[in-house]
């Protein structure tokens, strides 16, 4: 689907944007917003299993002593090789296992207590453990049974290291907490920009006289920008939700702007319930309009791109970079911008290393792009987002 920014509708909404503001106002006035806390209730999940970044870290933690055990234990090279192979084929599907009955068992252990999750966590790192010592055992290492000293010792050392695994998480999770209300706090602060509040308040009372409905329509969509940056935010969004909120600060800044700014958009449908960070794509349409668009006398095109490609979502969004400037001064200036490392810091918090993000300069244009699963987050984050 690809739509051109038109022109403001005209007077035949213009009850509903008056209802629809009053309603944004009144709301906003009845209450006293949390910028940086959320009403719902906290994640009873102490580490989610479905992540590929927790996948590979276990992965690392379990082969890291298995690799030092041969190094210090093994007579020579190609025993030890040998020796590392058997240890690995025995640990690995244990470990696969327990990560894989986690995450199936998500959304159950995201009801629970977190003392039967640490109870989960612990049986069934010694069942798996088991599991490992018997395939250990059918592997014939150490003759056709193994003695009962091994199987305590096998079982015990499951046990620990399902505690430190669980642990380990457990406190990255932890630890992301304040970078995430340091990243909050900073998309605030770039989204509520004076200027760009005082200039939209200033076209709109240009335009009360002039155009009564076109200067309706912008404080509309300056009040539902304002609500969804002052209001109590989940801690996810979809791309639905915040291409529709990038849509309303260019009409805004389209009044301002007018034929010097031209938007064009391609999207498909199929890409926009994947799950992202609130207040994401706007940012990076008002980087575009500060660093291509507004130096230039011209003014400039924005192409907002997001694309389905199998099972990952790509999104771009290129704009002309004003003649008067050199390309590379221009990459240096918008890629050291806060709205970027922002943007680029809140996508690593919510999807690890199954986000990417880069900035270009291609054929006169700066581009941003950034690929994430196409699959939305379920059980309690989807809830958060709806």
């Amino acid at each position: 689907m690809v739509q051109t920014l038109g022109a403001p509708q005209g007077q035949g909404g213009a009850h509903h944007r008056k209802a629809r503001l009053a309603k944004t106002i009144t709301s906003m006035n009845g209450r006293k917003p949390s910028i940086l806390s959320a009403p719902h209730p906290p994640s009873r999940l102490l580490f989610d299993a479905c992540h590929l970044g927790v996948v590979l870290r276990a992965l690392a933690l379990v082969e890291a002593p298995l690799a030092l055990a041969v190094l210090f234990g093994a007579p020579g090279l190609e025993e030890g090789l040998g020796r590392f192979a058997v240890l690995t084929s025995a640990a690995m599907p244990p470990t696969l296992l327990w990560l894989l009955a986690s995450c199936a068992l998500k959304h159950w252990l995201d009801r629970q207590t977190a003392t039967v999750q640490w109870g989960f966590a612990v049986l069934w790192g010694w069942a798996c453990a088991l599991l490992g010592l018997a395939l250990y055992g059918w592997l014939g290492v150490e003759g056709p049974s193994l003695p009962a000293s091994v199987w305590l010792a096998g079982s015990l050392s499951g046990i620990g290291l399902a505690l430190l695994l669980t642990s380990l998480f457990v406190l990255r999770q932890r630890a992301s907490q304040p970078a995430a209300t340091v990243a909050r706090l900073a998309e605030l602060q770039s989204r509520i920009r004076p200027h760009f509040l005082f200039n939209t308040l200033n076209s709109a009372i240009a335009l009360v006289r002039d155009n009564p409905p076109l200067a309706e329509r912008m404080l509309e969509d300056l009040s539902d920008l304002f609500r969804h940056a002052l209001k109590d935010a989940a801690s996810i969004s979809n791309l639905a939700k915040e291409i529709e909120i990038a849509r309303q600060y260019l009409r805004i800044e389209s009044i301002r702007f007018e034929n010097r700014l031209r938007v064009t958009w391609t999207v498909d449908e199929d890409a926009l319930q994947a799950s992202v960070p609130p207040l994401l794509l706007q940012p990076l349409v008002e980087n575009a309009i500060k660093h291509g668009i507004e130096p230039s006398s011209e003014g400039g095109e924005i192409h907002v791109l997001v694309r389905r490609k199998g099972a990952r979502v790509l999104v771009r969004i290129s704009n002309t970079v004003p003649s008067s400037r050199a390309l590379g001064e221009a990459a240096a200036k918008a890629g050291n911008g806060i709205a970027l490392n922002n943007v680029r810091a809140r996508l690593r918090l919510m999807h690890d290393v199954n986000a990417e993000f880069r900035t270009a300069v291609r054929a006169g244009r700066y581009e941003v792009a950034f690929s994430l699963p196409a699959q939305p987050l379920l059980g309690r984050d989807a809830a958060l987002a709806a």
